[in-house]
Order: structure tokens, then sequence, then C-alpha cells
């Protein structure tokens, strides 16, 4: 019964996830970019990190996530933050972890999710991924759909994610705003949002908007480049306005004008090459930056030009052929996209998936492998940035976290074994050093409706 049910659950996300997108221009190493708050603090985050206990785990093998792979060495953290990694740390009588055989990373970060939109059960009543009304709802929030109590967050969790990113779905030309959320059990949608976040904008392209759309239009390519054009000029015009009159409100139009201030960053689902590279010249016309391009069967392509342009591209490791746009693949793609200019690439693996975020560690190991196939020499190392460093810098928030670096939060997974094997599996989890998931003791957050759940099932 329960593998019954995860297979119709799985059937009705990949559903629903055939509707998403996303892009962003990274900033150069080392530089950190700034981003303001929600522009009505109404709905800013009121996360507040869980009581932790200053910890240090010894001898394990790390991943720091820029990259590297030690042997032996040590992570000290306190107050939420890591404090330092390194071999033979000296520190004071603190608790003390043996990791001796065990690996450590950073957090596993996802940056394309519909949990909480999409959530388990997946029920008709509470798909609330995709406002289906119109080419263009860039006024809607990922967030006002998002259920607290989605059963599939600490099964995520139980995976080692520790962040990810909601969007919208991808049956419009804008879906609206996505959002990035701590993977804590809460009552509230703010007190799950990573501080200091920016929001994102969803688009699409190809065949999802010209389907849902084919009686009233868009019902062509062309037409959904024109429906993008004419929603830019829109807030070209709105912005204008706003010099004369500050006070002017329009909810479509704050979130357009936000991507063209730079406080909104772009995820655009699109998976063939000429539409990539179309949206990039849209964004040239318009003066924005595409963050991140979602699915991106045919990023191979054209991954020389996104390393050029600075944009991230979220790839599946071996999904494909679902549809027509999404037939001309190669599971080289992530490791071609990671190689481009000399390894300037910025590849991430995404899961668009209540259950493939539960894995997103062999998701990379698959592309790890299939890249070394196609003769690529790439290391383990640098295979975590794709679950790690690479999506945090997709969505705005490097700054914090993705690493294992002296500063950022204490977002740091215990595997029982190195976690590209199939046989590893997540011990513990610590979002912020707070200890928020343990195999050992069968620790991990329950909400009320996995409560009732049980109570209703023990009958």
């Amino acid at each position: 019964m329960i593998r019954k049910s995860i297979l119709i659950l799985l059937a009705i996300f990949l559903f629903g996830c055939t509707e998403q997108s996303g892009i962003f221009t990274p900033e150069p190493e080392g530089s950190i970019t700034k981003f303001s708050d929600d522009t009505h603090g109404t709905y800013a985050s009121t996360y507040e990190p869980l009581p932790s206990e200053e910890t240090v785990i010894r001898n394990a093998t790390v991943f720091d996530g820029n990259g590297n792979k030690f042997q032996n060495y040590d992570v000290h953290f306190a107050n939420g933050e890591i404090k330092e990694v390194g071999r033979d740390l000296i520190v004071g009588d603190i608790k003390e972890i043996d990791g001796t055989g065990k690996f450590v990373t950073p957090g596993i970060i996802d940056n394309h999710s519909h949990m909480g939109v999409y959530p388990a059960p997946g029920v008709r009543t509470s798909s609330d991924g995709n406002e289906a009304t119109s080419p263009v709802t860039a006024e809607v929030w990922a967030e006002h759909s998002v259920w607290v109590q989605d059963p599939q967050y600490k099964l995520a969790l139980a995976g080692g994610i520790t962040t990810f990113h909601v969007l919208p779905g991808s049956a419009n030309l804008f879906g609206g705003r996505g959002v990035t959320l701590k993977n804590i059990s809460a009552n509230t949608v703010p007190e799950m949002k990573f501080p200091g976040a920016p929001h994102s904008l969803k688009m699409a392209c190809g065949e999802n908007p010209k389907r849902v759309y084919s009686s009233r239009g868009p019902s062509t390519r062309m037409g959904n480049v024109a429906g993008y054009r004419k929603a830019w000029i829109g807030a070209e015009n709105h912005r204008e306005r706003l010099e004369r009159d500050p006070s002017h409100r329009d909810l479509q139009n704050e979130t357009l004008v936000g991507v063209l201030d730079g406080e909104i960053l772009v995820h655009n689902h699109c998976y063939r090459a000429d539409e990539m590279a179309t949206m990039i010249n849209i964004g040239e016309e318009f003066g924005y930056k595409v963050s991140t391009f979602h699915h991106g069967v045919e990023a191979y392509k054209v991954a020389d030009l996104l390393a050029d342009e600075g944009v991230c591209a979220a790839l599946w490791a071996d999904w494909w052929g679902f549809k027509h746009e999404a037939y001309d693949m190669t599971i080289a793609n992530i490791a071609i996209v990671d190689q481009a200019r000399d390894g300037t690439g910025c590849a991430i693996v995404h899961s668009d998936s209540a259950s493939g975020i539960q894995r997103l560690n062999q998701e990379a190991a698959k592309a790890l492998a299939a890249g070394r196939k196609a003769g690529f020499d790439i290391s383990e190392g640098r295979a975590m940035t794709w679950i790690t460093k690479n999506p945090a810098k997709s969505l705005g928030i490097l700054d914090q976290t993705g690493t294992l670096e002296q500063g950022k939060d204490a977002d740091i997974v215990i595997w029982s074994g190195n976690p590209f094997s199939i046989y590893s599996k997540a011990e513990k989890v610590f979002i912020d050093g707070a200890l928020a998931f343990d195999k050992a003791t069968n620790f991990m957050p329950h909400t009320d409706f996995d409560i009732g759940v049980k109570e209703w099932e023990d009958k």
C-alpha cells in the first residue's frame, strides 16, 4: 500500500512539474550580492533558528562545497554558524561527534521544488501550483499557496535537504514569484522563509504555455515571445509612472519591475537550446539577467553561451523523452555544462519531484558517472558543488549557505558513507547548527497532519 501511494504521488508531481522554470547571473567568485527584503514587510521572513549546541565533528571525510575533499577533517560549529573547518581543531569542552568513516557535506539545496504547492496527499483541492487563468500571472506568489504541513518536507530532510526553493508551475509565460524556504517544521510560511533570500520570478517557454492557452493565445512559440515582450514593455511603462506617482500600486508590474531593478531573480523553465538563446536575447532587450534555466535538456548545445552569460542550468541527471521538446538529451548534459569554458559553467542537479528531492546525492552521482564516461575529468568534490554551492548561487544565498566556510549557516549533513554511493544514508542533518534529523533515533519533525493520520491509522 505504501509503495502504491508513493507511485501515485510521484505521478501527480511529475504532471504538476511539467510546468516550471529558472535563471540567474552568478557574481564573480568572492563577491556578495545583497537583495532587499520583501517590498512590504508584512510578508518578510520571521524565521528563527532552533536552539543549538556547540559541536565539533571529528576525523570525517569532508566535502566543503567549494570543490574540495578533505580526509580526517574536523568541522566546528556554534551559535548556528560554521566556526572552523580543518584538521585537529583545538576547541574547548564541547560536544564531540566521532566522524570516523563518515562523510560530511554542506546541507543539500534543491532550487526547483513544488513541495507545499503540490503537497501530499495529491488531491485536486490542494493543487495550488499553477494560476492557469492568464498567460501572465506575475502578481501571484508561490508562498501564498504553500502548505506548511506537507509531509514531504521531512522525507526530503531525511535525504539531507536543508533548503529548497518553491516555484509556481510552468503553465504560464510568467507564473509568479518563487520563495526559498528552510526545511524546518513551522506553523506559518514566514517562519520557514530563508532570511534575506530574494524572490524569484518563474517564467516558462515552449510547449506548456502553448498547450494551456492554445485556444485563447499564445498558441505558438512566436506568440510566447510576443507575450514576454509585451509584459516587459508594460513593466517599463509602470516604472516610468512610479517616477510621477510613487504610491501607485500594480501587483503584476511590481514583480516585473523588481526583476528590472535587480531585486528579483529570473528562473526560467526552458528545454530547447534555441529558446534559451532567445530568452537571453529578451533579457538583453529589457536590461535584466536570467539567473537559471531549469530542466534545460538541450543545455549542452549552448553550454559555452551559458558560461559566457553567467547563467546557471538546473538539470536532471537522466530524465528526458516525456514530451517532444525533451527528446534531444544526453546524460552527459550536466557535465558538459559544468566543464564549459574551461570549467566556468554553473551546473545544478535539481529535482522537480517530491520523490527525486529525497535522493539528490544519488542524482549527482549518476551525472558524475555519465560525465566521466564521456571523458571529463571531474572530481567528487566538483560534483558536490552541483547540489550545494551552485544552487545557493542560483538562489542568491551563497553568502549564507552552500559551503562549509567560517561565518556561514551551520547547515550540515553527516553521511554514513560516501554520499555518491547508493548505499549511503544521511545520518544527521543540522540546520543553523540545530539537529533537525537523526536517523539513529528516528528524530525528525512531525506535523499535526502527520500525527492525525497516524492516530487514524492506529484505530
